[in-house]
């Protein structure tokens, strides 16, 4: 991918905000957005901290956070080099994606090869449609962005309802579409502020957005633990 002009950025920027505005409106479940953690996260870990935690259960809970953690990170690092067009893209782009399989890997010992497979397929098209994104911005092209943003969000559903079918008892899907629609909505505020050169703004975002993917990811790996107790006796 091409850098952006900063005199294409300063044209096609609103309409960045404008395409993803859908976005916002399907945040608006999370609309407490300066919270550091999801109302379902306080439920997920507050039997964890009021019983003996297993070696294995913190083992793993840190292994989900530390996957989750470089999915937010090299995302970042994704964002700042389109906008920089910095000659590492290509590089973090390829070590993003990796990431993605990481994490389908991470699900398959409980959920199965072709869960694992079928997550990381779902992540990958998350990763792929946000660069679609930014590469519309850079081109103008309202119509295409549109449809993009629709797809983003599309995709945040199908991972949303995977995770729920995957474990319903501990994975409500409404929880889940509000935890994913929180994630487009913070990573559209850090995208927008690195795009616009506004670098505090994104710093700011950037925190926050590792702020609610942490949350997610003790979610994710406390539903685990809760669904397969026997595994971290």
């Amino acid at each position: 991918m091409n850098r952006p002009s900063p005199r294409t950025t300063r044209i096609y920027l609103p309409l960045l905000v404008a395409g993803l505005v859908a976005l916002a409106t399907l945040a608006m479940s999370a609309r407490h957005a300066d919270a550091q953690t999801h109302p379902a996260r306080h439920a997920a870990m507050g039997s964890m901290q009021t019983t003996d935690v297993t070696a294995r259960q913190l083992a793993f809970r840190n292994a989900m956070r530390g996957l989750w953690e470089q999915h937010v990170a090299w995302t970042r690092m994704a964002i700042v080099s389109f906008a920089g067009d910095l000659p590492d893209l290509t590089a973090t782009e390829h070590r993003l994606l990796r990431n993605q399989t990481d994490i389908g890997n991470a699900i398959a010992p409980f959920y199965g090869t072709a869960a694992g497979r079928r997550l990381t397929a779902l992540l990958r098209q998350h990763i792929l449609i946000a660069v679609d994104i930014l590469v519309d911005v850079k081109a103008g092209d309202t119509t295409k962005l549109a449809a993009d943003s629709a797809a983003w969000t599309r995709n945040a559903n199908r991972i949303a309802a995977f995770l729920h079918g995957a474990n319903p008892d501990n994975w409500p899907l409404a929880d889940m579409r509000s935890m994913m629609h929180r994630h487009l909505h913070l990573t559209t505020l850090e995208a927008v502020a690195e795009l616009s050169g506004d670098y505090t703004a994104s710093v700011h975002a950037y925190d926050r957005v590792e702020r609610e993917i942490l949350g997610m990811a003790d979610m994710l790996s406390t539903g685990i633990i809760r669904q397969f107790p026997h595994r971290f006796g």
